[in-house]
């Protein structure tokens, strides 16, 4: 073999190194593996989490409705331009029951009603 045709071939694999790819690439997977399980437990917990947040954020939004109501009750009668409570009430409403719908939707999937299947006559 020339001395060419030894530099020529350096990119070539030795077989002592494929052992090496080959236990970072598990190494690689265990961990992966492993940081996927506590992902799974965490989704029951995040759920829990959620929920907690959005009952303290329809609590404070309830806040905010009771200062609105006394906003309202102080404002000035004669006034040119006049702030209007009365939507920001029904919209401070609304964004009440969007959190209170999805905190009280069922988790489990909806019956689906069966379908007849025989449509000839």
């Amino acid at each position: 073999m020339s001395h060419k045709q030894v530099q020529a071939a350096p990119h070539v694999v030795q077989p002592t190194e494929q052992p090496k790819a080959h236990r970072a690439w598990l190494i690689a997977m265990l961990i992966a593996c492993a940081s996927a399980a506590p992902l799974a437990q965490a989704a029951a917990g995040d759920t829990d989490a959620e929920r907690e947040n959005l009952a303290r954020i329809d609590s404070e939004l309830e806040r905010v409705q009771v200062m609105v109501k006394e906003a309202a009750d102080r404002a000035p009668s004669g006034q040119r331009v006049k702030f209007r409570y009365v939507w920001l009430l029904h919209d401070l409403q609304l964004l009440r029951k969007g959190v209170a719908d999805h905190v009280d939707a069922p988790r489990q999937p909806r019956p689906v009603p069966p379908l007849r299947g025989d449509y000839r006559q």
